[in-house]
């Protein structure tokens, strides 16, 4: 079976956190807490497409010309 190396390297990392933490979740947890609080994320956080529609609304008010990322509510046809 052929795996996605996306998802190969995102279990290697699992692994890697589930070994640092000695395989004990709530210490996981407490290190995934402490390592967000020093890293805040830098933008807008998106929960649903349409909190993504909103924001990208606003933005297109806000930059008039400027292009956005557009959403599709279908998917492309298959080929």
């Amino acid at each position: 079976m052929e795996h996605n190396s996306i998802l190969v390297e995102v279990w290697r990392v699992k692994d890697e956190m589930a070994r640092e933490a000695g395989y004990d979740l709530h210490r996981l947890c407490e290190s995934t807490r402490q390592w967000a609080a020093k890293h805040p994320h830098p933008g807008p956080l998106v929960g649903n497409a349409s909190e993504l529609r909103r924001m990208a609304a606003e933005y297109a008010r806000q930059h008039p010309g400027s292009s956005v990322a557009a959403l599709n509510e279908t998917p492309p046809p298959k080929e």
